[in-house]
């Protein structure tokens, strides 16, 4: 993948306060970054050990906001994720208590151990932004940013996420083991105290919703929208998918690649923006066929196929 490089101060302020706790996982922050901002979410898939909750934890920190941690397991309920209402004998009234979705920046962790009940039992906080308890619908603060983290699905225990669930994280990310190098600094680095703990808040919430709003105003060119057209139908012609893109990943990828412009500087979006995108944002998107399942064929493959074939409009404002 190509190099990250961030000209937004702002945005440069927080990777920062994360290179302080990461190393080597600069792309990945910067991708997270740029989901929160679109205002939707992530699913980091990987194997257990290479920093993904860190991740979370590091961003929620740098950016004032309170942070929830869920632990999926396979006996959670979706009431032990949304809340419950609990009847109080002095008031002689039910109460809600609010669940760990009740915060801003939300760790799923390990979501694939659950069953599909409870996986779904996000599907409404991540989508209208609400939980319903009881019959009551209950307003999410914002901002509001789920990051999931998954084992790869064959590791024993796991379920595979329905296809409306994945549909409605923004991007998916692997975050890969660190290099020998990487890993020597992290060792050195957390002889002593972590360094999680030495870190404060370099944005408060208020400004981070404020800069969510910014985004939105990043303008997008007719060319580029129907470049990301271009790039959604041709999940849906290919031989090797079973079901394309929706136009929500149309939609997400607008939103995505409008963040990803707000962060490098850019009051308009590029379709070099688009193409490196594309990948993060699709392949999570589409169901393969069952024989090119059967060849070792994945959905990154094919998306950085289409990502290489599909024409790029040229106009002198996006050079």
């Amino acid at each position: 993948m190509q190099e990250t490089y961030v000209y937004n101060q702002r945005i440069g302020d927080v990777l920062d306060n994360i290179r302080k706790v990461m190393i080597g996982k600069e792309e990945a922050a910067t991708l997270s970054l740029v989901a929160l901002l679109a205002q939707g979410h992530v699913l980091l898939e990987d194997v257990p050990g290479v920093g993904k909750t860190m991740l979370v934890r590091t961003l929620a920190k740098s950016l004032d906001c309170d942070f929830r941690r869920i632990q999926f397991t396979p006996d959670l309920l979706p009431s032990d994720v949304t809340g419950i209402s609990i009847y109080n004998p002095k008031e002689l009234e039910f109460e809600f208590r609010g669940g760990p979705i009740l915060g801003n920046i939300i760790l799923a962790d390990e979501i694939n151990r659950t069953s599909p009940k409870t996986q779904s039992s996000l599907l409404e906080a991540m989508e209208e932004k609400n939980v319903t308890v009881d019959g009551n619908t209950i307003a999410l603060q914002q901002p509001f940013f789920v990051m999931a983290t998954q084992n790869p699905i064959e590791y024993e225990g796991t379920y595979p996420l329905p296809e409306a669930q994945l549909d409605r994280f923004i991007l998916k990310l692997k975050m890969g083991y660190p290099t020998f190098a990487e890993e020597l600094e992290m060792l050195e680095r957390t002889a002593g105290d972590h360094p999680i703990d030495s870190i404060g808040a370099v944005m408060s919430r208020e400004e981070l919703v404020h800069i969510q709003e910014e985004v939105k105003q990043v303008y997008i060119d007719k060319n580029v929208q129907h470049y990301i057209l271009n790039l959604v139908s041709s999940t849906r012609a290919n031989a090797a998918i079973y079901l394309g893109v929706s136009p929500r990943g149309s939609i997400a990828l607008m939103r995505a690649s409008k963040a990803y412009a707000y962060i490098h500087g850019r009051s308009y979006v590029i379709p070099d923006d688009v193409k490196y995108l594309a990948p993060y944002v699709l392949a999570h998107r589409v169901i393969l066929t069952s024989e090119a399942k059967y060849d070792g064929t994945t959905s990154e493959q094919i998306l950085e196929s289409i990502v290489q074939n599909v024409h790029i409009p040229i106009r002198k404002e996006f050079t």
